[in-house]
């Protein structure tokens, strides 16, 4: 395997578990800090920041990164990473915590440059592939950086920031020897080109990419998934403490738990399931799966449950590379990098609404019944079907 692909690989592998790690440990930190009584909004302003600042900036670094390189692009999102989880582990108040989510927003390209550089060194046939070892990678983070998250939880609210940020120092060292660059003049693929002032403006990746035939549909499958993906992060350590009365640890292992059966869904199916069932039976499989483990996550009475419904939950990745691939094929070598800059910002365009609609309702709907939320999730998951089925068709055309 390449060498730099085992680099991207780790790198996204310890972020994840970075991330992981202040999962469940975020709303009591945000408790600590702010001293309120229900931090589910102040969790949907957090969220909303990070992705605002993402969905500005996501356009810019991902011409940064097609102009200056992929590789200077990601060093830079790691060291925000680190300044982000130090300025959380310190934050005195909840101005701090802003700020801190604020800059991670900013600097956050490692998954879109991520996939652009798999996207530089892949044959075409040999993207789904990587893209689902990339998503296990994510996935394997998740196993181990919520349960390590719940584990130092417990001990002190603040240490697992302070984990994050150290794991995310050994990330940008690792970064920084052994990953080389892809768009060196002279590589494998475009010659730097010089920075113009167009390519700092965030909506023209937008605008290229509405103006196409084959993107817009995709463009809104990517939408509504991310969205719903939004749930989990605002969502569920609530849900679980509210529910079923869970601790930092059991937030922890639910979500480790989680992450296994997610690590080796998208590790060993995507390709079997697109080669069998093709693209868009592999996407509507999955939606079909999450959709039915939502409604039973929404109605179920016993925390233990959860556990035996993760695999089922796991499936609804399975459609994911594919869907990713698909995308990649619909714009020629010279654009990868602004087409994966659309879809990042997109995602974020989901993040910055998602939070606050998920949160509130959550607010809402807590002493109620805390699982309704998992039927909103639901629903715009069914949304999405139709969806698929019209931009894939139109793709499957596109390619012939």
């Amino acid at each position: 395997m390449h060498r730099s692909l085992l680099v991207i690989y780790l790198a996204i592998t310890l972020d994840a578990v970075g991330v992981g790690l202040v999962f469940p440990i975020l709303p009591a930190l945000l408790q600590d800090v702010a001293g309120a009584d229900s931090v589910a909004p102040l969790m949907g302003v957090m969220a909303a920041l990070y992705a605002a600042m993402q969905f500005v900036f996501a356009p810019v670094l991902g011409a940064l990164s097609d102009r200056l390189g992929r590789r200077p692009v990601l060093l830079i999102s790691i060291a925000g990473a680190v300044v982000n989880y130090l300025i959380l582990a310190y934050a005195s108040s909840f101005w701090l915590l802003l700020l801190g989510r604020a800059m991670a927003g900013l600097t956050s390209a490692n998954t879109s440059v991520a996939y652009a550089y798999i996207t530089d060194i892949s044959a075409e046939a040999q993207r789904a592939r990587r893209f689902g070892l990339l998503n296990a990678m994510f996935g394997a983070g998740f196993i181990f950086g919520p349960v390590l998250g719940g584990v130092l939880g417990d001990i002190g609210v603040r240490l697992p920031f302070l984990a994050a940020a150290g794991l995310n120092a050994i990330n940008l060292v690792l970064a920084l020897c052994m990953l080389s660059e892809t768009r060196a003049p002279g590589g494998e693929t475009t010659r730097r080109e010089p920075i113009r002032v167009s390519d700092l403006n965030p909506v023209r990746p937008l605008v290229w990419a509405f103006s196409t035939r084959e993107l817009p549909l995709l463009v809104l499958i990517f939408f509504l998934l991310s969205a719903t993906g939004e749930a989990y992060g605002v969502c569920w350590a609530m849900w679980g403490a509210d529910a079923f009365h869970w601790s930092s640890l059991g937030i922890g292992l639910s979500l480790g738990t989680f992450g296994v059966c997610q690590t080796l869904a998208q590790a060993f199916l995507p390709g079997p399931a697109s080669r069998q069932l093709g693209e868009r039976g592999a996407v509507c499989v999955g939606i079909a799966c999450a959709s039915m483990a939502l409604i039973a996550m929404a109605f179920i009475q016993q925390g233990w449950l959860v556990f035996v419904i993760m695999p089922l939950f796991a499936l609804g990745g399975i459609g994911t590379p594919a869907l990713q691939a698909l995308a990649t094929r619909q714009v020629d070598t010279d654009h990868q990098g602004r087409l994966q800059g659309v879809l990042a910002s997109v995602v974020s365009l989901a993040s910055v609404i998602a939070p606050l609609v998920f949160s509130s309702f959550y607010f809402v709907m807590r002493d109620a019944w805390p699982g309704a939320i998992w039927l909103l999730v639901m629903t715009i998951y069914a949304m999405a079907f139709p969806v698929v089925i019209l931009s894939t068709r139109g793709s499957q055309r596109a390619r012939v």
